[in-house]
């Protein structure tokens, strides 16, 4: 009988903590995460060395990669829950993905442009599914969704360990091939996990769940040409990469002013100020993942070729870096969630426009110190690889502060009618901001073709010194600004402005 009771409890906690359907979309997500981490971490390394591209063609596919990825995720949410289930949606997604990983294996640049339009089909349209199928697990007001979004970040970045530290072994043995079809594996897995759960997962309060058996069918139809047409779509933006870009800003610009709009027609004041909050935190977030998203472009570049990568005796593939990131997300994850669940049990609330403060004044500070890094050079030009440690661990850190924090944000502010579609502009933002990095990028590998660290240090140590001050300030000027946005979120006043905030009422009384 205590045996039976102690069981009961363990569950009945477990259930306090996390529903029923968490667990297998955090090892779905690890699994799906796989082949996206090898091309992030992989792309411009292996349309450099494997295709033999020049820098600015090879930096400008990898821009339109990473930007149309994020992009398309607005998509996902407008298709997800309206013309399939948000697990049907990601079930077709993960197989285009593994069709896009074989592909993309053939060395050769006709079907590398192919592969990566059937990836990006899958990878811009899962995202948002798999995070619509946590959200739907939670009620509106449900506190513990921050810490699920905190947890299946983990599992993401687990996927992004497993995905750099592969593609850094076969990239450094220039066995791409291999490692292509390796992440194809790992996206099928992710697939057959998602059958396996599917009654787990099934959409609630969603326009497709609603319908009547007819209206499913055709929606099931429209959503499947939509797919089909998209794939075709992709293939003719990456050959256009700079109209793709364009498009991306255009678009990018007009769905700013639709929420805008929006947010003017909301009848009750509180959801005006929640979606104008919504508003003022994208537009700092843009800033942050514009200097994130260096790493697969510029950064990486600047890795491979003007840093000394030898650490503890080991040569270190560009990719292994990218796991300094990942292992800070894994551990630091589930601390931060512990650390925030803490501080509220003692009256402590570390408020949404606090943390993205945080985060733009670290990602701000990792840049600001990688040009005393290269000044600081040997005498072939090299850059000590600490300094590299220390700026991505600086952005990692950051990193935790503003997206994971930044899903469960889209679910507190978000009108529920609203929900789908300002979660896919949330990751849309992510891809607007790698058109910003792809130009960062470029300028920060100048003007010259060589690649001798001598001659292109000076143009990154100007370029990194020059986005990561402005992040700086940037992050200061949110944090003076924190007590104003916290107060159309609707969140408890922060601690750390508690203070001061009954002085002013004290003195206006």
């Amino acid at each position: 009988m205590s045996q039976t009771r102690t069981k009961k409890t363990f569950y009945q906690k477990y259930q306090d903590v996390m529903p029923t359907g968490a667990g297998a979309l955090f090892l779905i997500q690890i699994f799906a995460t796989l082949g996206f981490s090898v091309l992030y971490s992989t792309l411009i390394l292996y349309a450099t060395q494997g295709l033999h591209m020049n820098d600015l063609t090879a930096t400008s596919i990898t821009g339109s990669f990473v930007a149309l990825n994020y992009f398309l995720h607005l998509l996902g949410g407008y298709m997800g829950g309206r013309f399939m289930s948000y697990r049907s949606l990601f079930g077709v997604a993960m197989l285009l993905q593994v069709t896009g990983c074989v592909l993309i294996s053939v060395p050769d640049t006709s079907y590398l442009l192919w592969g990566l339009s059937f990836f990006l089909a899958g990878s811009g349209l899962n995202v948002t599914c798999i995070n619509c199928m946590v959200t739907q697990l939670f009620e509106p007001d449900d506190k513990r969704r921050e810490a699920a979004f905190l947890w299946n970040y983990s599992g993401m970045n687990i996927g992004f360990f497993v995905g750099f530290t592969i593609g850094g072994y076969f990239h450094l043995h220039q066995a791409y091939h291999q490692l292509f079809l390796l992440s194809a594996l790992g996206n099928l897995i992710a697939l057959v996990l998602t059958l396996y759960n599917w009654k787990l997962l099934k959409d609630r309060d969603t326009t497709f769940v609603d319908a009547v058996d007819a209206a499913k069918k055709k929606a099931r139809l429209i959503g499947i040409g939509i797919v089909i047409a998209l794939v075709f779509a992709l293939r003719g933006l990456l050959n256009q990469t700079a109209l793709s870009n364009q498009l991306i800003l255009i678009i990018g610009a007009a769905m700013l002013a639709l929420i805008i709009v929006l947010t003017l027609k909301q009848p009750g004041h509180a959801e005006k100020n929640k979606m104008s909050a919504y508003i003022i935190l994208a537009l700092a977030s843009l800033i942050f993942w514009a200097l994130y998203q260096l790493a697969p472009m510029g950064l990486n570049l600047f890795i491979e070729r003007n840093v000394d990568r030898h650490f503890l005796g080991i040569l270190i593939a560009p990719q292994w870096v990218q796991n300094i990131n990942t292992v800070v997300i894994i551990f630091g994850g589930p601390l931060l969630s512990v650390v925030f669940s803490n501080m509220r049990e003692r009256g402590i609330n570390i408020n949404i426009p606090l943390q993205f403060s945080f985060a733009l004044l670290l990602i701000g500070i990792a840049f600001a110190i990688l040009p005393v890094g290269i000044g600081m050079a040997n005498a072939q030009g090299y850059t000590n690889f600490n300094w590299v440690l220390v700026s991505y661990v600086l952005q990692s850190v950051g990193e935790l502060f503003i997206s994971p924090i930044g899903y469960a944000m889209v679910g507190q502010l978000a009108p529920l009618r609203l929900r789908g579609l300002m979660m896919g502009m949330w990751m849309m933002i992510t891809g607007v901001a790698a058109i910003l990095s792809d130009h960062f990028s470029k300028m920060a590998l100048g003007s010259t073709e060589s690649i001798d660290p001598l001659v292109t240090n000076a143009s990154y140590s100007h370029t990194f010194g020059m986005l990561g001050w402005s992040a700086i300030v940037i992050g200061i000027a949110l944090l003076a600004a924190t007590p104003v946005v916290a107060r159309l979120t609707q969140e408890k006043k922060s601690i750390a402005f508690k203070t001061d905030l009954k002085l002013q009422e004290d003195a206006a009384g």
